[in-house]
């Protein structure tokens, strides 16, 4: 039987560390297949989007995202190994057994045992398990908790162009954001009032400056406001949309993102 090849993502925003990773890696892991790079926390959940690798490498502390949020938007889906310069004492927060680590410079022989165990884990089970669902939580407390990285501004008022004016929305009044080549298209309503407009951002590096539990990502190019949606409709083999309340638009889901409307 032809052993299955396993895809990495490893993100730093540091170009060195992030070179020695990925070599370490080729050295200890010779069958691993393509390893992408990220270089920053938005690029990294936006790679794991595109090419759903099947491990992730995460630098605890990148700008504009976190190792600890990428890993919780990552949700228990991949397993997670956290990159981090600090010592074993701070870590040992969330050394538990459902969260593996590796500490920068990165040592072969650590990284080999990381890889046991994760090989291990790959090869038995596809998909979510125990583990990976423990992680999630784990990470989702550390985050609420301020632990070890400090919380992302977040946005109260938007600012978008409609024609020759600058329009101030409130998230309240949001829809959903869909990506624009490099701006976000944002669809809003006020008062029984309907518009659109588009914001000088791209979808990515708005994600991280919005409420996760508020505003639902469910397509690499697609957010809605949770309370807005009304229901998720299957329309076909790995196919689905979701309806809005009061607004006639239909958003796709797509399939990492499906989820999150398994029913009860």
């Amino acid at each position: 039987m032809t052993q299955r090849t396993f895809s990495a993502l490893v993100a730093d925003d540091e170009d060195a560390p992030r070179a020695q990773l990925q070599a370490a890696l080729r050295r200890v892991w010779p069958t691993l297949g393509e390893i992408h790079l990220a270089s920053h926390g938005v690029d990294a959940w936006d790679a794991y989007l595109a090419h759903e690798p099947d491990i992730c490498f995460l630098d605890i502390r990148m700008p504009g995202m976190s190792g600890l949020e990428v890993a919780q938007r990552i949700a228990g889906q991949t397993p997670v190994v956290l990159v981090t310069a600090f010592s074993e004492h701070a870590i040992s927060a969330f050394d538990a057994g459902a969260i593996d680590y590796v500490l920068k410079p990165v040592e072969d022989a650590r990284l080999s045992r990381t890889v046991e165990r994760l090989r291990e884990r790959l090869d038995a089970s596809a998909g979510t398990d125990a583990t990976t669902e423990a992680m999630a939580d784990t990470l989702g407390r550390m985050l609420q908790e301020g632990r070890l990285v400090p919380p992302t501004r977040r946005l109260t008022v938007l600012q978008a162009a409609v024609g020759r004016e600058v329009r101030l929305i409130r998230l309240a009044d949001v829809v959903y954001f869909e990506a624009d080549s490099r701006y976000t298209r944002v669809v809003w309503q006020d008062d029984g009032q309907t518009g659109e407009a588009l914001l000088r951002m791209p979808l990515k590096e708005l994600l991280p400056r919005l409420d996760m539990d508020a505003f639902w990502q469910v397509h690499r190019s697609a957010i809605v406001r949770a309370e807005r949606i009304a229901s998720a409709v299957r329309t076909g083999e790995g196919l689905m949309h979701l309806t809005l309340r009061g607004h006639p638009d239909t958003v796709p889901v797509s399939r990492h993102f499906q989820a999150k409307f398994k029913g009860q």
